[in-house]
C-alpha cells in the first residue's frame, strides 16, 4: 500500500496545481458550521466546527440563546484526528450522555457514558457495536442498544457481521451483565434497532433482513415486564419507520400499498392491516421523513429531488407549508411530546447550511446561525434539467456552475452519481464542489434509478437484475452533457463513492470512450465475492446473491473487475480507498487497480491512493479530506488538461 501511495504521490507531485488547489480548499473549508440543536433534558446540545477542526465538538446550553459549554471535543482524542465522535444520546432528564467513539474510520464503535453536569466520564464501556441506536428509558437509569459478537483480531475489518442482538444496559453496570432483550439465533443475518416510545411505555424493535429496506416490527410493553415481546408486523414485505405513538396506537411511515409512502396509525390491540388508519395518504410527492412535535406532524416530501415540508394535525389535517428560501434540502424537524419548537437545517449547492428554529404553533422560522462564507452565491447558477435514459425513462439532473458559462464543449465537468439503496441525492453544499465551480468547472448530479427520489418504484428499477438501468442512466447523463456542449469526453470526469464507486467502475469498463478521467471512491468492484466480506452479506438484498444462478449471471454481466478487457484504452483512473474500511473492504480497490493497469492499452495512468488509519469516509478528519480532494483535483487538472487558476481577492 505504501509503495502504491508513493507512486501516486510522485505522479501527482509533478502537477504544479496541487499546492494551489490545496491552499484554496483550506481557505474555503475554514468557515464556522453548526448542527441543528437537539434536546438535552430541559436544555439543548449541538455540534460546532470552527472551520479547520478535524471534527465538530459537542456543546450544551441551558437555553437556545444561552452561553454554550463545551462538553466533548473529539479533537483531543488523537493527534491525527483519527478517533471520532460517531453517536450521541442524552438521557430523558439530561443527566447522562451516552456517546460513541470510532477509531481509524472503522464502523466499530465503543459507547461510553458521561455525567453531563460535571463532564465526568463513567466506567461504562460498551463494545462491538456498529451503526448502533441507543434509546434511553424514561427513568434515565439505562438504555437499549444493539451489538454483534466479538470478532477475532485477524478478522476485525473483514468478516461478515452476524448474530445481532438487543441488550439493556444499566448505568454503572459492566457490559457483561447487560440483559439480552431480543435475539433470533435461527436468523443470524437479521439486524435490529431498538426504540423507546416518547411516553416511555413501549420498546419498539425494528427488524430487517440484512440491508433490505423491508421490516418486521416487534414491541414490548415496558410497564409489564412479565409479558413477552409481541409481533406487530410479522413478515418482511414493506418499509415501516416508527414516528411516534399515542398510547397503544403507533404511527409509522410505510410504503405498504403506497410506493411513495404514507403515514399510518396502527393500534396494537387490532394490528391487522384492515384496521390501519391513513393519517397522510400517499400523494404525488415522495414522503421521506416525518416527526411528531408536540401534537403536530412535521413531514418532508421530495418533489424532483428537492425538499417540501408541511405541517399536519394528529388526524392528518394540513395546517401549513414550511416556507423555504429556495430549491434545496431541509433536514431535522425532530421533537418530543409537549414541544412547541423544532429545528432544521437548510442547504443547497450554493448555500452553506443555515440553522433555523421553527415554531410549530405559529409557523414562524427564525434564523439561529448563518455561516460566514467568503463567496457570492449570485455568481453561480443552479438549474435542474431532465434527460431521457437509454430506455426513455425521464431522469432529473442538477447542474451548477459560474454564471456566463459558454456552451462550447470545453468546460471541465465533474459528473457525480450514486443510484442505489433507495438513497436520494438531494441538493447539498460541498466545499470541493464549490472549488470546482469557482475554477470554472461544471458540477453535475443526476438522480439515477436505484435511489429513492421517486419512491419504491424508482429504487426497484435499479435493483438486482435491473442494475444496468443505473449505469445506463449515468451514461445517458454523460452523453447529454456532451450533446448539449457543456463538455466533451476529454474534459469529462466521473466520480462516486461506495455504491457510487461501483457505478463509476462499471461505466468506465462499459464506456471507456466517454470519460477523460474517473474517480471511483471506496468502490465495490468484485461483484462475485462482495458478499463474503464485512457488510457484503447485508447488500445481497440490493445486488442479489452470487450463490444464486440468476443473480450470478446479472452480477457477472456488469461486475467491474470481471469486465475489464485487455487491450482497451481506459480513461485516467484514480481509485481511493482506506486501510481500515470495514464497510467495503479495500481488496475491491486493490484487485480492480491491478487488473485495470494490466489491461490498459492507452497512455492514461491507473493509480491507487490508500488512506492510512481511515475507513469508509463518513467521519474522515478535515485534514485528511482536504489532502484527498487536493490529490483528486490535481489528478483531474492534469488529465482533463486545464489550469487551476488561484482566485484573485
Amino acid at each position: 500500500m505504501r509503495a502504491q501511495n508513493e507512486a501516486t504521490a510522485q505522479y501527482i507531485g509533478v502537477q504544479g496545481d496541487r499546492e494551489i488547489i490545496r491552499n484554496r480548499l483550506k481557505e474555503l473549508w475554514n468557515y464556522e458550521r453548526y448542527s441543528s440543536p437537539m434536546r438535552a433534558g430541559t436544555g439543548y446540545a449541538y455540534l460546532r466546527n470552527n472551520g479547520l477542526q478535524n471534527h465538530a465538538a459537542l456543546y450544551v446550553t441551558e437555553t437556545i440563546y444561552g452561553l454554550p459549554r463545551l462538553l466533548i471535543d473529539p479533537n483531543l482524542w488523537s493527534a491525527d484526528g483519527t478517533v471520532s465522535l460517531t453517536g450521541t444520546a442524552f438521557s430523558h432528564d439530561g443527566r447522562y450522555l451516552a456517546y460513541a467513539q470510532s477509531e481509524a474510520g472503522s464502523d466499530w464503535q465503543t459507547w461510553r457514558v458521561m455525567e453531563v453536569a460535571s463532564g465526568r466520564v463513567l466506567d461504562d464501556e460498551l463494545k462491538w457495536t456498529k451503526f448502533a441506536h441507543v434509546s434511553w428509558t424514561n427513568d434515565s437509569k439505562g438504555f437499549y442498544y444493539n451489538r454483534f459478537d466479538e470478532p477475532t483480531p485477524e478478522t476485525l475489518f473483514q468478516e461478515n457481521n452476524l448474530n445481532h442482538r438487543i441488550y439493556y444496559h444499566v448505568v454503572g453496570i459492566p457490559q457483561r451483565q447487560d440483559k439480552l432483550v431480543y435475539h433470533r439465533p435461527d436468523h443470524p443475518e437479521w439486524k435490529y434497532a431498538a426504540l423507546v416510545t416518547p411516553d416511555g411505555r413501549y420498546l419498539i424493535v425494528v427488524v430487517r433482513e440484512a440491508d433490505d429496506d423491508r421490516h418486521r416490527i416487534v414491541y414490548k410493553d415496558l410497564t409489564k415486564p412479565e409479558l413477552p415481546v409481541e409481533e406487530l408486523i410479522d413478515r418482511f414485505t414493506h418499509q415501516f419507520h416508527f414516528i411516534g405513538n399515542d398510547g397503544s396506537t403507533f404511527y409509522f411511515m410505510t410504503n405498504n400499498g403506497a410506493p411513495r409512502r404514507r403515514l399510518v396509525a396502527i393500534d396494537a390491540r387490532e394490528p391487522g392491516s384492515n384496521n390501519w388508519k391513513d393519517i397522510i395518504p400517499e400523494g404525488e410527492e415522495t414522503l421521506v421523513q416525518a416527526g411528531l412535535v408536540g401534537d403536530r406532524f412535521v413531514v418532508s416530501f421530495l418533489k424532483d429531488a428537492s425538499t417540501r415540508v408541511r405541517v399536519y394535525t394528529r388526524v392528518g389535517k394540513h395546517v401549513r407549508d414550511v416556507e423555504l428560501p429556495e430549491i434545496g434540502t431541509a433536514s431535522g424537524f425532530g421533537g418530543r411530546p409537549g414541544d412547541d419548537e423544532t429545528f432544521y437545517s437548510f442547504t443547497s449547492f450554493t448555500t452553506p447550511p443555515i440553522i433555523y428554529r421553527y415554531n410549530v404553533d405559529t409557523g414562524q422560522s427564525t434564523v439561529l446561525c448563518t455561516p460566514k462564507f467568503a463567496f457570492d452565491p449570485a455568481e453561480y447558477e443552479v438549474k435542474q434539467v431532465f434527460y431521457p435514459s437509454k430506455d426513455g425513462t425521464r431522469i432529473p439532473m442538477f447542474l451548477s456552475y459560474k454564471r456566463g458559462l459558454r456552451l462550447d464543449g470545453a468546460n471541465p465537468t465533474l459528473l457525480y452519481g450514486y443510484g442505489g439503496f433507495g438513497f436520494a441525492l438531494k441538493p447539498w453544499f460541498s466545499v470541493s464542489a464549490l472549488a470546482w465551480m469557482e475554477m470554472g468547472g461544471v458540477y453535475a448530479v443526476p438522480n439515477l434509478r436505484g435511489g429513492g427520489e421517486y419512491g419504491a418504484a424508482w429504487h426497484e428499477a435499479g435493483l438486482k437484475e435491473k442494475r444496468q438501468n443505473v449505469f445506463d442512466d449515468f451514461i445517458a447523463a454523460a452523453e447529454w452533457l456532451v450533446d448539449h456542449k457543456y463538455t466533451r469526453p476529454a474534459k469529462l470526469a466521473a466520480e462516486g463513492g461506495s455504491n457510487g464507486g461501483l457505478l463509476v467502475a462499471a461505466v468506465l469498463t462499459q464506456r471507456p470512450d466517454l470519460f477523460g478521467a474517473c474517480l471511483p471512491e471506496v468502490p465495490l468492484t468484485d461483484m462475485l465475492r462482495f458478499h463474503k466480506f464485512t457488510n457484503g452479506q447485508d447488500a445481497i438484498a440490493e445486488f442479489g446473491s452470487p450463490d444464486d444462478l440468476q443473480d450470478f449471471r446479472a452480477l457477472r454481466a456488469y461486475s467491474p473487475y470481471h469486465n475489464i478487457s485487455k487491450g482497451t484504452r481506459y480513461p485516467a483512473t484514480l481509485v481511493t480507498t482506506a486501510d481500515t474500511d470495514d464497510r467495503v473492504a479495500p481488496l475491491h480497490s486493490f484487485k480492480f487497480v491491478a487488473a485495470l493497469r494490466h489491461a490498459q492499452a492507452g497512455p492514461s495512468p491507473v493509480l491507487l491512493r490508500v488512506e492510512e488509519r481511515a475507513g469508509h469516509g463518513g467521519d474522515k478528519p478535515t485534514s485528511k479530506r482536504i489532502e484527498e480532494v487536493a490529490d483528486q483535483f490535481a489528478f483531474l487538472s492534469q488529465n482533463l488538461q486545464f489550469e487551476w487558476k488561484p482566485k484573485i481577492p
